[in-house]
């Protein structure tokens, strides 16, 4: 649950930033006539994401055997892929994303107007719904197989108490003077995303260690279930956020601390690098 409010808070976030910002860039142009076509383009954004969410999820539930654990783990570093990629992205373009929203629906509204505008919207929601679909199914597996009912309303109530959390935020922030450092909380959340896509790398590992694509080397470097039970509420909650796992293999822990530090490392310099070019001007 945690793991997907954190993940919904994040991309509706984004997405609702998005919308704000189109908004507010209609009504500044005076053509807020073209506002129907941005909320059609969002309804449809968000019904195609809806849609890939359930048809990733069905598909996976629909495997047995050493399909639904190749599925499983191609899911994991697909997600933890993207995911990757989402974190150093948005943490670069939070600076310029209203000026780069606010250009584009300057051109729609002199171009094609409506349909310019519904793509504009569809197009950069999507691109987070469909980002939040993936991810979703990916925390939805790495829970207990076991618990298929309990995963889905924890998981569906982490992206319901996500995405409205979001929605408020995004709306107080384009409402009132409140001013958040986007920059500065897409820093904050990248850190604690970066440890859920670990997470995601070392149960892709798992997956591919019991159908011995990857060698696990060393079955089980150790086993604390007895002092915390990875199927207890405790241990699923570590398990989704922080990929844990009570008896790891040896490339599982491997592929977990690696990513860890290599993307950690990585971040801080980029991000080091980038509030230094921000300061600057400043000087």
């Amino acid at each position: 649950m945690v793991s997907s409010f954190l993940l919904s808070l994040r991309e509706g976030l984004e997405a609702a930033l998005i919308i704000g910002i189109v908004l507010g860039a209609l009504r500044k142009i005076r053509r807020t006539d073209l506002a129907p076509a941005l909320w059609l383009g969002t309804l449809a954004a968000t019904g195609v994401s809806v849609l890939a969410a359930i048809l990733l999820t069905l598909f996976g539930l629909s495997l047995e055997g050493s399909a639904e654990k190749i599925y499983e783990g191609i899911t994991m570093f697909l997600a933890a892929g993207i995911l990757t990629w989402m974190i150093f992205w948005m943490s670069g373009q939070a600076r310029h994303m209203k000026s780069e929203l606010e250009d584009g629906v300057n051109k729609a509204a002199v171009s094609t107007g409506k349909r310019s505008l519904f793509w504009l919207a569809f197009i950069a929601v999507v691109r987070e719904g469909v980002e939040l679909a993936l991810f979703i199914t990916a925390a939805f597996f790495a829970g207990n197989n076991e618990q298929i009912g309990t995963n889905t309303i924890q998981t569906l109530a982490g992206v319901v108490l996500g995405l409205g959390t979001a929605i408020l935020l995004g709306w107080s922030l384009l409402a009132t003077t409140v001013r958040l450092d986007l920059r500065r909380f897409f820093q904050v959340t990248g850190m604690l995303l970066i440890i859920f896509a670990a997470g995601l790398v070392a149960h892709g590992i798992h997956e591919f260690n019991e159908i011995n694509w990857i060698p696990a080397i060393v079955e089980h470097v150790w086993d604390v279930n007895y002092f915390i039970d990875e199927t207890s509420v405790f241990g699923e909650l570590l398990k989704t956020l922080f990929g844990y796992n009570g008896n790891p293999s040896l490339t599982e822990m491997i592929g977990y601390i690696g990513y860890l530090i290599t993307v950690s490392i990585f971040f801080g310099r980029v991000t080091s690098k980038r509030d230094v070019k921000a300061a600057q001007p400043q000087a």
